[in-house]
């Protein structure tokens, strides 16, 4: 099966190819099932490479390199179209292919109706085709191809229903965000080359030990910044809660399996070169990550609305990997990025679920008491409360307990405010499961506002939507099974995945730090019950906090004003001063050459006359100039 990697980016792509031929000829549903098959047809390909590189020693999974051909050859440049099939980027796309065809199969009965179901189908195709380009590529190169991939899916996504102004506006904004990231991963390419002489993985992390201090934070620094681009990170997070405008099976699929991953999965991948910069490049990824994190959480505190709840919790926890990442611990960072792809691919899709069956509603104050009419969704979103509230033994209690641990070896600053988050973000999500599920039903005063007519009476969603929630639910509970901290037989992730990023060895006692984690979580929990359930208290909602600490207000506020007077300043600049001096020049030169083209009459008299005069003149220059006379 290793001889066939090739296959597991050419299925999405041919079903991208297929369907933007006869998409209209295959309509709803047949194309959604077509995309479905071919992305579960990639699954079945990488469970099949898993099997082959299980087979192999240790040392032999991180070498298996298949090439297709020579892409570029230019100088001192070779870069060949290859993949590179490790523990890292299989584990990546197991659950890119199988997380992203239950998705698929949802949005069959989600974008069931919609007059441009085939089209959204090839979006998605192309999606997982980038992003499994973006994980399997050996070189920086064949990563960057995917990683710009992503981003135009992405843009095509988020604002697939552009009649609507704010999901156009949310496209582009996600669009010009990811541009900032992409000049730092670009960055980090020359700068590798010019240290390296390469931008394959194996060579650049092979020769991480000769590079400099300098030169190694400046490639990691400069990935950083890309990764803050695509996986959110201050100051570039705020394209993702506005991702939201797209249709839900677009917020799983980018907010759990595929793009917002892709930052995480690139620091990790150039680990070794991490390991070498000089010691604040660490300390940078990882403050900048428990900020992000804390500040998320602080924001989804006060959201109504039940999908941007989620997307601030998206920042929030991958700020949470790029504290591991910083603190040099990978392989936590993975295992989260993994939990975190079960569960947040549960409760987008959950809240789809509600959406459909509220008639596409997304304010919670307008929810409650959907527990029973909605039993199914009910029951898979309270796994996936209970997962990413930090519960055991649900998935996300071990790889949360596993970042807070490297946190606490890091520093203890970053434990407490790690701690703080992980309060924060039982008590934000009991407020969602309570808003939605418990209490009064707010429902019936809902009027018409998307085609629906009178009450908005809710029901439970067709099978192609609740079959993969039902799935993810178990994932959700069981996925922190792979890597359990008891000993190196249960640690089965940290195994797998130490030939490519190595393994963070703590003596700090775990026990302790995971009581206080739990104690943390359950004081989220309990005090969200008192506020929202049992109305104890008045729930403190500061407008602040629902307007993002006022940040995304301001960006736009300086990109409408300041910003856009600066920008047409340049480009003032441009078209005048430095267009003026190139066009200048070649007009000067112009000019001139057409005054000297006047002579060149092609008449002989006038040549011969030209002539004699000349003689004339240099008579009278030996004559009168020399002094003969």
């Amino acid at each position: 099966m290793l001889d066939v990697v090739w296959l597991i980016p050419a299925l999405p792509l041919v079903g991208f190819l297929v369907i933007l031929l006869f998409g209209r000829k295959l309509g709803d549903p047949a194309s959604g099932y077509f995309a479905t098959g071919m992305v579960a047809a990639a699954f079945v390909v990488t469970v099949g490479v898993f099997a082959d590189l299980m087979s192999l020693d240790a040392e032999a999974r991180t070498e298996q390199v298949q090439t297709l051909f020579s892409w570029v050859t230019v100088g001192g440049l070779k870069i060949d179209l290859a993949f590179l099939a490790d523990p890292l980027s299989i584990t990546m796309c197991l659950f890119v292919t199988g997380i992203g065809a239950l998705i698929h199969l949802y949005a069959v009965g989600y974008m069931h109706g919609d007059s441009r179901f085939s089209k959204f189908f090839l979006y998605l195709n192309l999606f997982a085709f980038s992003m499994l380009m973006l994980v399997l590529g050996s070189n920086m190169l064949v990563t960057f191809l995917g990683w710009e991939g992503v981003g135009t899916c992405s843009y095509l996504l988020i604002s697939f229903w552009h009649e609507k102004e704010s999901a156009a506006t949310a496209g582009k904004k996600a669009f010009v965000t990811n541009r900032v990231g992409d000049w730092g991963f670009m960055m980090a390419m020359f700068f590798a080359f010019w240290a390296v002489g390469s931008l394959d993985y194996l060579h650049i992390n092979e020769a991480a030990g000769t590079l400099s201090g300098t030169t190694a934070t400046a490639i990691a620094l400069f990935a950083f910044i890309g990764a803050c681009g695509k996986s959110a990170q201050l100051p570039l997070y705020l394209w993702l809660p506005d991702a939201m405008e797209g249709p839900t099976p677009v917020s799983a699929l980018i907010h759990a399996a595929t793009m917002v991953t892709a930052g995480v999965y690139l620091m990790c991948r150039i680990s070794p070169v991490l390991e070498v910069s000089a010691s604040y490049a660490g300390w940078i990824i990882a403050i900048v990550g428990v900020a992000t994190a804390l500040f998320a959480a602080t924001v989804a505190v006060s959201q109504n609305d039940i999908k941007k709840v989620l997307a601030y919790s998206t920042v929030s926890q991958l700020g949470y990997m790029f504290l591991d990442v910083g603190s040099g611990a990978y392989v936590a960072a993975i295992f989260h990025m993994v939990t975190h792809a079960f569960f947040k691919a549960l409760l987008f899709l959950g809240s789809g679920s509600v959406i459909h069956g509220m008639h596409h509603e997304q304010d919670m104050r307008r929810m409650g008491a959907l527990r029973v009419l909605m039993p199914i969704t009910f029951g898979t979103f309270i796994v996936g409360w209970l997962a990413i509230a930090g519960v055991p033994p649900f998935s996300g209690f071990w790889s949360k307990d596993d970042i807070l641990l490297a946190a606490f070896d890091k520093s203890p600053i970053l434990w407490v405010v790690g701690l703080v988050t992980a309060l924060l973000t039982a008590f934000y999500m009991t407020r969602q499961v309570i808003m939605v599920f418990y209490g009064e039903a707010r429902w019936h005063d809902a009027h018409e506002e998307h085609g629906a007519h009178g009450d908005l009476e809710p029901h439970e969603s067709p099978w192609m939507m609740v079959v993969p929630l039902v799935v993810l639910a178990v994932l959700s509970f069981a996925g922190g099974f792979i890597n359990l901290p008891f000993s190196e037989e249960t640690e089965k992730l940290a195994v797998w995945l130490e030939p490519v990023v190595g393994v963070h060895h703590s003596d700090t006692a775990k026990l302790p730090l995971a009581l206080v984690a739990i104690a943390m979580g359950l004081i989220g929990i309990a005090g969200a019950y008192a506020i929202y359930y049992f109305k104890k208290a008045k729930p403190v909602e500061p407008k602040i906090l629902a307007d993002a600490w006022g940040y995304d207000r301001a960006v736009s506020a300086f990109m409408g004003g300041p910003g856009r007077t600066a920008f047409e300043g340049v480009a003032w600049a441009d078209s005048h001063i430095i267009d003026g001096a190139v066009t200048g020049t070649g007009s000067l030169v112009q000019g001139a050459a057409g005054q000297a083209r006047k002579v060149q009459s092609g008449n002989l008299r006038n040549y011969a006359a030209a002539v004699g005069v000349g003689v004339v003149l240099l008579l009278i220059w030996f004559v009168v100039g020399r002094g003969i006379l």
